[in-house]
Formats: C-alpha cells, sequence, structure tokens
C-alpha cells in the first residue's frame, strides 16, 4: 500500500512538474512572437526613416546643414 501511495505522490509531482513546464514554454513562444513582431515595425520605421532621408537629400542635395538639422528633426520625433 505504501508502495502504491509514494507512486501515486510521484506521479502527480511529474503532472505538476510538467503542467508548469509546457506554462514556462507558452509563454517563451509568446515572448518570442512579440519579440518578432517588434523587429518587424523596427524594419518598417527603419525602412520609413531611410526613404524620409532620400526625399530630404534629393530636394536639397546643395545644403548640407539644413539637411543634418531636418534628419535630426525627424529622428527626434520618432
Amino acid at each position: 500500500m505504501d508502495k502504491a501511495k509514494l507512486f501515486k505522490e510521484e506521479c502527480n509531482d511529474w503532472s505538476k512538474l510538467y503542467y508548469k513546464m509546457s506554462k514556462g514554454l507558452e509563454a517563451i513562444i509568446d515572448m518570442q512572437k512579440q519579440v518578432q513582431n517588434i523587429m518587424k515595425i523596427v524594419e518598417e520605421a527603419n525602412i520609413t526613416i531611410t526613404e524620409m532621408k532620400r526625399t530630404i537629400l534629393k530636394t536639397s542635395i546643395n545644403n548640407p546643414v539644413t539637411n543634418a538639422t531636418k534628419i535630426l528633426e525627424i529622428l527626434e520625433d520618432l
């Protein structure tokens, strides 16, 4: 009887451990998805900033001081 009781308790312990581990893995997977989404947003923002820089540089090629000021203002606004 004692062996059966010990076996049942051990199985319960393993079940609890499995449940905790599976919940932990689900949390990690969720975080990875969030990080991937953030990386996509950052990539899109970088593309937008690059396009804005190109536009500013094209419109005023002869004035590097104005270009730098505008780029810094855009970056500060972001």
